[in-house]
C-alpha cells in the first residue's frame, strides 16, 4: 500500500495501478444476467444495479445472457476483462450446480476464475399446488403420488435445483412416481398449474410469493432450513418428515478473477450499501427473499463449499443438460 501511494504520487504508477485509481470513472459498469428478462433473477438484479450505480456514482447497465442453466451467461463474466467494468450475478444454479451438470461443457471454475463480491440474496423453494383440488398437503402429495399413474411437477430445467429437489423428495418418500416435467420459464409452468395440465410445480419463494399472496397456488412444503418470516404458515420439508430435502438458493454478485482488491472492496463497499437502503428492503420483502450477509473473502469461501455440497447431489441423480 505504502508503494503504490509512492507510485501515485510520483507519477510513476502502473498502468494497471493507474487505471485502478480511476474506476469507475472511465465507463459503465455491465451487469451479467445470466437469465432473460422479467424473471425473478433480472428483476432483483435491476434493482441492486439502480442502488449500487448511485453508490458507485456510475451507470450499471444489465446485460441478459440466459441459456444452459446460467452457464452461458457465467462464461461470458468468465472471460471478461478483470478490470471492474464487468460483473455477473452468480446463482446457486449457474454455479453450484452448473459446474457439475454442465461439466464437459463448462470451461470456468466458480472458484479460481471468479473473485465473489457478496452475497444479494436468500430464498428457499416451494413445492406449490393449485387450491381447491384433492391435494392441500405435502401428506396428500406423497399418497397421490404413490397411486398409479403418480404425479408430475414443473421447473424451470432439467438439473435445476428445484428439479434436484424434487429427485430428492422422490427418493425419501419411497414407492412413489414424481414426474419431471422441464419448463422453460414460470411463466409457461405457472400456467400449465393453474390450468390443471400439471399437479405441481417446485419453483422459488421469490418466483412465487406473488401467487402464493393472491391465493392462485397453494404452498405445500419449503425447501429453507426454518420456516420463511414472510410465510409463517408455510411448512418446511424438514419439519413434515424429510430433512433430506433442504436447500436455500442464493444469488450473489462476481467479478472475473483477477480483478484488483480495490475495485472487489468498493463493489463490496456499494453492495452493503444497497442492502441498507430502505427500498431495496422493502423490494426484497416483496419478493420474501433474505439479504445476503456475506462478502468477498467469506462469500468466496461460501461459494467453494456449495460446489463440493452439490457435485454428489447432482451425479447421484442422474440428470443430464438439455
Amino acid at each position: 500500500m505504502i508503494l503504490r501511494r509512492a507510485l501515485l504520487a510520483t507519477g510513476l504508477a502502473t498502468p494497471a495501478l493507474a487505471q485502478d485509481a480511476q474506476w469507475p470513472r472511465r465507463a459503465p459498469i455491465k451487469l451479467i444476467v445470466p437469465f432473460g428478462s422479467g424473471g425473478a433473477t433480472d428483476i432483483v438484479a435491476r434493482v441492486f444495479a439502480e442502488a449500487m450505480g448511485r453508490e458507485l456514482g456510475q451507470s450499471i447497465v444489465v446485460d441478459n445472457r440466459p441459456g444452459a442453466g446460467a452457464t452461458i451467461g457465467t462464461a461470458a463474466a468468465a472471460r471478461s476483462a478483470p478490470d471492474g467494468y464487468t460483473i455477473a450475478v452468480s446463482t446457486i444454479s449457474g454455479m453450484a450446480v452448473g459446474q457439475t451438470l454442465y461439466a464437459e461443457r463448462v470451461t470456468w471454475d466458480a472458484d479460481r476464475d471468479f473473485a465473489h463480491i457478496g452475497m444479494i440474496l436468500q430464498t428457499p423453494w416451494i413445492l406449490c399446488v393449485k387450491p381447491g383440488g384433492p391435494i392441500r398437503s405435502l401428506a396428500d402429495w406423497v399418497a397421490a403420488s404413490k397411486r398409479p399413474p403418480g404425479l408430475a411437477y414443473g421447473t424451470t430445467g432439467v438439473g435445476s435445483v428445484a428439479h434436484l429437489l424434487g429427485v430428492q423428495l422422490n427418493t425419501a418418500a419411497g414407492g412413489g412416481v414424481m414426474e419431471h416435467i422441464p419448463y422453460r420459464s414460470l411463466s409457461q409452468s405457472s400456467a400449465d398449474l393453474l390450468g390443471g395440465t400439471i399437479p405441481g410445480i417446485i419453483e422459488s419463494l421469490t418466483a412465487t410469493s406473488s401467487y402464493i399472496r393472491d391465493g392462485s397456488m397453494l404452498a405445500l412444503a419449503s425447501s429453507g432450513t426454518r420456516r420463511s418470516p414472510a410465510f409463517p404458515n408455510i411448512p418446511t420439508f424438514s419439519e413434515l418428515g424429510f430433512p433430506q430435502v433442504v436447500a436455500e438458493g442464493w444469488a450473489g454478485l462476481a467479478a472475473p478473477a483477477g480483478t484488483p482488491r480495490p475495485i472487489l472492496e468498493g463493489f463490496a463497499r456499494a453492495l452493503r450499501a444497497a442492502h441498507a437502503q430502505p427500498n431495496v428492503q422493502q423490494r426484497l420483502a416483496e419478493l420474501s427473499s433474505t439479504p445476503g450477509a456475506l462478502y468477498l473473502d467469506d462469500a468466496q469461501a461460501y461459494v467453494r463449499q456449495q460446489v463440493a455440497d452439490w457435485a454428489p447431489i447432482v451425479r447421484a441423480s442422474g440428470a443430464r443438460p438439455e
